[in-house]
């Protein structure tokens, strides 16, 4: 669950009183967007995309004006705009309208879980507004600080002097980002980054930081994310009847994130667990119908409400059901399996059968209990298998599913389809 952009990022970073740069939304007026150009001199127009898309800056998706007329012509162009990442294509719904803010310093600040400490850690450099990743390690500073007593004034003071910051940033920086552990403790969230912070001077001269972009993640496994009363379409990653579907099913237990890869993929990949879904994804490619990570021990009847989804979208154009996953600490394999098994039964029983092949490959807790009550279950439905245990390496897995879409292209659907039907379907046919 991922939000980006002032137009939210302005709201959350009230709550702990932190300054943030003026920011109209999409319905903003004329007259609204005028009064900022003269408040503040110009004006920055961005697309509104779902979830995090960066890179918008050097795809030239920002655009900046010191009139309206400009302004209006940059939201003409931006309102709908595509903006294409990976393998993947983002399309814009609304801009923002953010005020300028004067200043010679510019500041990077986040704070995340970090599992190299094994604790929250803040990464700070003053030398902010372009990719961190772009700038050498004796320019940045991580600290990792104890949970329990929080961020504290001296984690800032102490990492600045390291960085060589100038003095007149440091007394501004010290008094107000120990401000974001409030916000990033209170409410759930694993990633607050502030990116740039522009040191501007007030109207006694003093520089305040004024948060000018915003990124947070939240766990979803943390109810406290709900105090904020975020709606949920904000963490779909589309307006794909699909993901918000799945949304609605988001709660303290269980995981259930999805997002559109290829509308006519042709593996589906129920994925358990971030590092699983990182590869599978990754190997997949266009070949995906969804990315996906349905870990953190769901119960039965979570994981079968999920199931019902996923498979009323996307399994009649499927060749290859792929239910992949890491060797879970506590995930209970017997639960999870059978509330898949469960769900297609269901799907076979109320849309009818579909030529399918079922590559399942997981570790875990009552493992051999669940893998013999899928087993059981794909013998019922006449549909073709293969299962692989914790023992198999994840990449050969993915390479063996991707061996079954090809051979379903080829010529499995077509026998599946016989052996199931007693004839050629018009389904196989399409």
């Amino acid at each position: 669950m991922q939000l980006t952009g002032l137009l939210w990022g302005r709201k959350l970073l009230k709550r702990v009183e932190f300054p943030v740069a003026e920011v109209l939304g999409p319905e903003a007026s004329v007259d609204e967007i005028k009064c900022l150009i003269k408040r503040c001199g110009e004006v920055f127009i961005k697309p509104i995309f779902k979830g995090g898309v960066g890179k918008k800056g050097k795809a030239g998706l920002i655009g900046r004006a010191s009139d309206i007329t400009e302004a209006l012509r940059h939201k003409e162009r931006l309102y709908f705009a595509e903006h294409k990442f990976g393998s993947t294509v983002a399309k814009a719904d609304g801009v923002t309208f953010e005020g300028a803010v004067p200043a010679e310093h510019e500041v990077y600040f986040s704070i995340t879980d970090s599992t190299v400490y094994r604790a929250p850690t803040m990464t700070i450099t003053h030398h902010g507004g372009v990719d961190i990743e772009e700038l050498p390690k004796d320019k940045i500073k991580e600290v990792p600080f104890d949970p329990l007593t929080g961020l504290k004034s001296y984690h800032v003071s102490n990492a600045l002097e390291d960085l060589g910051a100038p003095k007149e940033i440091i007394s501004p920086l010290v008094q107000n980002l120990p401000k974001l552990w409030t916000l990033y403790n209170n409410y759930g969230m694993s990633l607050v980054e502030l990116n740039p912070i522009r040191m501007s001077p007030n109207a006694k001269g003093r520089l305040v930081p004024v948060a000018c972009d915003f990124k947070g993640t939240f766990d979803i496994d943390d109810p406290a994310w709900k105090r904020l009363d975020l709606p949920p379409h904000l963490f779909a990653s589309d307006y794909s009847e699909f993901e918000q579907e799945i949304n609605q099913l988001r709660t303290y237990q269980g995981q259930s994130d999805v997002f559109v890869i290829n509308p006519n993929g042709t593996i589906t990949a129920p994925t358990f667990g971030g590092g699983a879904n990182a590869l599978v994804t990754e190997l997949l490619g266009e070949k995906a119908t969804i990315s996906s990570d349905f870990g953190g021990n769901p119960p039965y009847e979570k994981m079968f409400q999920i199931s019902q989804i996923v498979f009323k979208y996307w399994l009649k154009q499927s060749n290859v059901l792929f239910i992949i996953g890491g060797k879970a600490n506590n995930t209970d394999i017997y639960e999870t399996f059978r509330a898949m098994a469960d769900a297609l039964r269901e799907y076979f029983h109320k849309y009818g059968p579909t030529p399918l092949f079922v590559v399942v490959g997981r570790g875990g807790p009552n493992l051999v209990r669940g893998m013999a009550y899928m087993k059981d279950t794909l013998d019922q439905l006449k549909l073709p298998y293969r299962i692989f245990g914790h023992d198999s390496a994840m990449s050969e897995v993915v390479n063996f599913a991707l061996k079954a879409d090809e051979w379903m292209e080829r010529e499995g659907r077509r026998q599946i389809g016989e052996r199931m039907f007693g004839k050629e379907p018009e389904l196989l046919t399409t």
